[in-house]
């Protein structure tokens, strides 16, 4: 059997970013804020199925935070609304840099602890701002989190994050299963192209478990490709706050996540099971 038929026989994982450090009240009254309001969605999403949930956190006046004690509040929450679902933490460089900030989330411990970690692979620029992501701070994150026996997920914007992720499995510091999401879509990075797709895919360390992530009108053209590539799914607001590429209805993330089962169900694949997700890990 080709690598290929083997990737698409194998259970896709559907990864909920439901909040990110962008949207705004203002923007869309859908994106949940609050530990509740996360929890909530999250609760409804899995109950569709999603495999993990990629959470930020935001302060009581909405504005995005690091602080380890708002972390606590809203992991505590999901993991209450909704037990099996892996967490995965933000240490993303969008609005502070420093990697003592960006590691607080990762001091979680007993049932708060993190099962993984967003680790961005370089600076990027997005349309309004950058996103700084040192060497050494890259770096310093992964090894908090081997040490933490805390799974980096992977964020890959561009060929050279991709590179990036060679080097630090040369060095030790991505020593487990290589868990990716890559993002197709962003004005200086990765675009959602059969060719760009498939070259991130082929240049990514042998084994990788893979989700297609596409920002805002590209988020669903992203994820298709991905489906039918073999690879996973990311989806929810945090990339995206339309359903529709011709911005006039507003989505939810339980309305997201039942597209990407439509599309799975479309390509006769199925979604990963949490368990299954903590299985490999566990490797």
């Amino acid at each position: 059997m080709s690598a290929l038929l083997t990737a698409l026989n194998s259970p896709v994982p559907i990864v909920l970013a439901p909040t990110g450090m962008v949207p705004t009240r203002a923007m869309t009254p859908h994106v949940p804020l609050t530990p509740a309001e996360i929890a909530r969605d999250v609760a409804a999403a899995a109950a569709i199925g999603i495999t993990s949930v990629h959470l930020h956190a935001r302060d009581s006046a909405g504005e995005p935070t690091w602080e380890r004690e708002i972390y606590a509040q809203i992991v505590g929450a999901v993991r209450e609304a909704a037990p099996e679902v892996l967490i995965n933490v933000s240490t993303s460089g969008r609005t502070w840099s420093e990697l003592e900030k960006r590691a607080d989330v990762l001091a979680l411990d007993g049932d708060l602890k993190p099962d993984l970690a967003s680790l961005t692979l370089s600076s990027l620029n997005f349309m309004n701002g950058a996103s700084v992501n040192a060497p050494e701070v890259i770096r310093g994150l992964a090894t908090i989190m081997r040490d933490r026996g805390i799974v980096p997920e992977l964020e890959i914007f561009d060929f050279g994050m991709v590179n990036f992720a060679h080097v630090l499995r040369k060095e030790g510091l991505l020593p487990g299963p290589v868990i990716a999401n890559m993002f197709f879509g962003n004005v200086a990075g990765m675009q959602a192209t059969l060719p760009e797709v498939g070259l991130a895919v082929e240049r990514l360390p042998e084994g990788a478990l893979w989700s297609g992530a596409g920002l805002g009108d590209f988020q669903l053209t992203a994820q298709a490709l991905a489906v039918a590539a073999g690879g996973g799914v990311r989806v929810g607001l945090e990339d995206g706050i339309w359903f529709d590429r011709g911005r006039t209805r507003l989505a939810t993330n339980p309305m997201l996540v039942e597209r990407v089962h439509r599309l799975l169900e479309v390509h006769d694949r199925v979604p990963m099971k949490p368990a299954e997700l903590r299985g490999m890990l566990a490797g």
